[in-house]
């Protein structure tokens, strides 16, 4: 096992130099972000499992999650941790890599070798910091669009995310609809809430409030927020999950003792547990990034760029939809789900829509749910003979 310094270091190293291919854009491939800037140079990190049929018509994007990265089905290269949806992806797997080519690229503003505030500023030799522009779903979804052209694939075979992963098949869907054949949103919207933002909101403040934050150039201090990350990951992993599955895996229950220390130790394993995940997160994942990524998220509105009417985001999409959502998530909870539906079938666009039934909250979509295994596997082997895929 890895200290927790050596694996602070490693993440450092990973936000240049990441173990896994790199595609490099350089002043004559700029990146137009909406906050007006072309990014030059910048560069996407990735990785690819199974390979590209001769037709080129076998390619699925995976799209992350917050604070996911590329290593979806491979060991993670700081953590040692296996991929984060190896699940579901994988040789005979609902997304079979022995006859489909996945591709999954970190985001950019990620701190996993795609270029984002810890990222060195050629201009400066430093990391950028908050001299990063700000960047939105739309910035991340141009970025793999670009991976994808730079790799040869013209159409994708599907587009596959759950929650900010989901947000970027949407707007794969929205912005690029001739190079979508299959789309599969899971526990998303096509918006986030004023709930979301707001947790969103306190997490930063967290971060921001760490005396070691130095306003972003904590990195050229030799320093890192950690307090203020690991509690900003602590308060966003309890709307990951639903009560009843906080009740069933804790309860009560005292951590290690038989009875209250009358202190504010972790008395209660939920404590020991969220101490746990803060701790465990803050050594692979950049504060800033934190700060850059669920701001993307908070800006997030794919009616907004369509007059407010979602349907107009999907007019004469061709793409196959299929929309994903669980009963217990209430941070992106079924009505969400419905709305995009709703917006799909005022498009005319192919949708089927599934709610599966779990206690699991948010995070069911990266947990053993076979109702989500079994919808996933259907829906693409339906898609594959409709593509003509063997």
């Amino acid at each position: 096992m890895l200290s927790a310094r050596r694996i602070t270091e490693e993440a450092r190293i990973q936000a240049d130099e990441p173990a896994s291919p790199v595609m490099r854009f350089g002043a004559d491939a700029p990146l137009a972000m909406d906050a007006g800037v072309a990014l030059a140079p910048w560069q996407i990190a990735y990785q690819t499992y199974g390979s590209l049929n001769a037709e080129r018509s076998n390619a699925v994007l995976i799209c992350h999650a917050l604070t996911g990265d590329q290593h979806v089905a491979n060991v993670h290269p700081v953590t040692g941790k296996p991929g984060w949806w190896e699940t579901l992806i994988g040789p005979g797997k609902p997304i079979d890599t022995d006859r489909f080519f996945v591709i999954c690229a970190n985001v950019l503003g990620g701190c996993m070798g795609t270029t984002g505030p810890a990222s060195t500023n050629p201009e400066t030799g430093q990391a950028y910091g908050l001299d990063f522009p700000l960047v939105t779903i739309g910035d991340m979804v141009r970025a793999q669009a670009m991976l994808v052209d730079r790799l040869g694939i013209e159409s994708l075979f599907a587009v596959v995310g759950g929650s900010m992963g989901g947000m970027q098949v949407l707007q794969w869907a929205a912005t690029y609809p001739e190079r979508v054949f299959a789309a599969l949103p899971i526990a998303t919207g096509a918006r986030h809430s004023a709930q979301n933002i707001a947790f969103h909101e306190v997490g930063r403040q967290a971060v921001m409030a760490d005396p070691d934050w130095r306003g972003g150039r904590y990195l050229d201090h030799g320093v890192r927020p950690h307090k203020g990350l690991a509690v900003a990951r602590m308060g966003a992993h309890v709307t990951y999950l639903s009560e009843s599955a906080l009740h069933r895996k804790f309860g009560r229950r005292l951590q290690d003792r038989a009875a209250p220390t009358f202190s504010f130790d972790a008395d209660f394993q939920i404590e020991s547990y969220l101490r746990h995940q803060g701790i465990s997160f803050v050594e692979r994942f950049d504060a800033n990034s934190y700060l850059y990524v669920t701001r993307a998220m908070d800006y997030f509105d794919l009616a907004a760029e369509h007059g407010g009417a979602l349907a107009g985001a999907f007019r004469g999409a061709r793409t196959r939809f299929c929309v994903i959502s669980f009963t217990s998530d209430w941070l992106f909870p079924t009505s969400d789900s419905r709305a995009i539906v709703h917006a799909l079938n005022a498009a005319a666009a192919p949708v089927s829509f599934v709610e599966i039934e779990s206690d699991k909250g948010h995070d069911a979509f990266l947990l053993e749910e076979p109702g989500l295994f079994g919808t996933i596997r259907g829906f693409v082997e339906a898609a594959a003979r409709a593509r003509g895929i063997a």
